[in-house]
């Protein structure tokens, strides 16, 4: 019977999805959705977490309801397994009434058994009346973390998932996330499925990906900088704000770059043209805000660029996941300032939830400033923030040019010493006015400039103020009060500086630190990257592009619903044109091939004769 179902899966493996064999880690979270356990699956971007319930729910006869957040990523699975020959149902907000009722009616009439919905939909009183008349097999709640009010991307609507066991007892549960710490895992389980649940976490180690960090001055020209040498790849630059976002993006288009902006106020035609020029033309910079990545199929993207700080090491965990996904060399790159610290700050303090929950968000927001300011090397603190052990990588900023640090306690004693004698009740820019000796507008209304410190910095720039400043909140020695308005306060440590009992070691800044100047590893990232790509026919490769390009136009659908970017690199490296050497590339299952096997066959026999002759 064990090998019946072994060849049953291997070969909806082959026959749907065109993969000969699992990654790592699939099979066993698969059989144990199939065992009819609850699951809770954390897997890095790109790990082929979609398969691992796409399957299961293909094998099984019974109905399968999987919860997605996003119009767009259910109708991007919705339209891949429609590719595969799978028949599928989906109800969202995105469609007409008279289209949902036909999808329901599908699902409904069993012409499909599986059903795409938001948490929105599903937990509606009277969709769940309706299910409960159906022997659901199973719920997928993708995005998991979601549900858990110490996840990354809190949204409420999740939480209500949280009945879902009470209400289909005999239904299995699934839960899929790219990044849940301890304690996100913890509540996922709870909330889910009371504590039932088998749980996988596949690792988090990314060692292809290089990790950076630069001070926010300059950043325009520091960015400018980064991206000049990677003309010729493609990447994301992330940005906090929508306004930011179509700000950035004409600056680069300006400077050269092909850069298009990408947020949730654009149309859903103009996100999917833009999807589309980002899968298959060339070194394209998607400049966009958190909107933008979720289901992106593209394998060959070289560098991930916060332009802004992001909201927790779990968010900068996901959105650098996007990057090198082929295995290959890719670069990430923070831009990290005191400005972006205090309005992550201040969103934490306007937004929504319990006061347990806020202490939680500024704890998750203290562990990205220690990521951020720490001297060791950068994939050790982010695995450790995961509960993995690592050894230095070799391959951060830190560990490649390690930085210097001196004894800073007199610069510190300054600063703290301006702030008590404000009243802490200054924010950053204001403390560094009196240190340099600023004579600005409000320090003489306030005859800061009759106090004794004012001054005492002088020899020191705002840069050098600011990076201090920014060390002594990561260690914990300032606080910054919201409801004070960003006022700086002393805390203990801080205190003991003051006083004499603690030294304060920081980080040595300099100008060449603050600049992102050429740094070997990037000779060697681009020597990886190419070897990653197809070292034959890369005019084929075009070629290729442009065909599933048309195809997908055709079809509405996004480009990497036809085939990924893997498929084309293997459709050039190996030419295939028999029907059998086709199914022999990755990606290549029946329905694809008989649906695709003529457009393709026709272009590389074409390239074929045109490179005989």
């Amino acid at each position: 019977m064990q090998v019946d179902h072994d060849h049953k899966l291997k070969n909806l493996l082959k026959e749907k999805f065109g993969y000969s064999d699992f990654r790592e880690g699939q099979r066993e979270i698969i059989d144990a959705i199939l065992a009819k356990k609850n699951v809770l699956a954390v897997m890095p971007t790109g790990a082929g977490k979609s398969l691992c319930y796409q399957l299961p729910a293909i094998h099984v006869t019974q109905k399968t309801v999987i919860i997605s957040p996003l119009v767009a990523l259910m109708d991007d699975q919705v339209a891949g397994l429609a590719g595969r020959g799978v028949p599928v149902s989906k109800i969202h907000s995105g469609q007409s009434r008279d289209a949902n009722v036909v999808q329901w009616r599908r699902f409904a009439g069993d012409q499909t058994n599986i059903l795409y919905l938001s948490p929105e939909r599903l937990m509606q009183p009277r969709m769940i009346e309706t299910l409960q008349r159906f022997s659901i097999a199973s719920f997928v709640v993708d995005e998991a973390h979601c549900i858990s009010k110490w996840g990354a991307g809190f949204r409420p609507d999740y939480e209500e998932l949280s009945k879902l066991q009470g209400l289909f007892p005999d239904a299995v549960i699934s839960a899929f996330t790219a990044t849940a710490d301890s304690a996100t895992r913890a509540d996922i389980v709870g909330k889910l499925t009371g504590g039932n649940c088998t749980v996988f976490v596949k690792g988090f180690d990314r060692p292809n990906l290089s990790l950076r960090v630069l001070p926010k001055q300059d950043h325009k020209k520091n960015l400018l900088a980064f991206l000049d040498e990677r003309r010729q790849q493609s990447g994301i630059v992330y940005c906090l704000s929508r306004n930011e976002t179509d700000k950035t993006a004409i600056f680069l288009a300006e400077n050269g770059f092909k850069a298009i902006a990408y947020h949730a106020g654009k149309s859903p035609d103009y996100r999917r043209d833009a999807q589309d020029r980002f899968m298959t033309e060339e070194a394209v910079i998607m400049v966009a805000t958190i909107a933008f990545g979720m289901g992106i199929d593209k394998p060959d993207i070289r560098f991930v660029v916060h332009a802004s700080m992001p909201s927790s090491m779990e968010a900068f965990y996901q959105e650098i996941g996007r990057a090198g996904r082929d295995g290959a060399a890719a670069e990430t790159l923070m831009f990290y300032g005191l400005q972006d610290l205090v309005k992550r700050q201040q969103m934490i303090f306007n937004g929504e939830g319990s006061e347990a929950h806020k202490r939680r968000e500024y704890k998750r927001l203290d562990a990205l400033i220690g990521y951020c300011e720490t001297i060791a090397c950068r994939r050790i603190a982010l695995l450790s923030y995961f509960d993995e052990t690592a050894v230095k990588c070799g391959n951060c900023d830190n560990c490649l040019f390690p930085p210097e640090v001196e004894d800073c306690s007199d610069v510190a004693k300054f600063i703290i010493t301006a702030i008590m004698e404000t009243g802490q009740y200054f924010g950053v820019t204001h403390i560094i006015d009196v240190v340099r000796g600023d004579k600005t507008a409000k320090v003489k209304a306030r005859a800061h400039d009759m106090l004794g410190v004012f001054g005492a910095g002088a020899q020191h720039s705002k840069q050098v103020l600011q990076a201090i400043i920014r060390q002594l909140i990561a260690t914990a020695a300032l606080n910054v009060n919201l409801e004070k308005y960003g006022a700086l306060e002393v805390a203990e440590s801080g205190n003991n500086i003051f006083l004499g009992r603690e030294k304060f070691m920081a980080k040595t800044v300099s100008d060449a630190l603050l600049t992102a100047s050429k740094q070997t590893r990037t000779a060697k990232a681009s020597a990886m990257a190419v070897a990653a790509m197809p070292q034959r026919n890369p005019d084929l490769l075009a070629a290729l592009k442009q065909l599933r390009l048309h195809l997908a136009k055709e079809r509405s659908v996004p480009a990497y619903v036809i085939f990924a970017d893997k498929t084309l690199f293997q459709m050039a490296n190996d030419t295939p044109i028999t029907e059998d050497e086709f199914l022999a590339i990755n990606g290549v299952g029946r329905a694809k091939l008989a649906e695709f096997y003529h457009p393709f066959h026709d272009l590389i026999s074409e390239f074929n004769a045109s490179a005989d002759g």
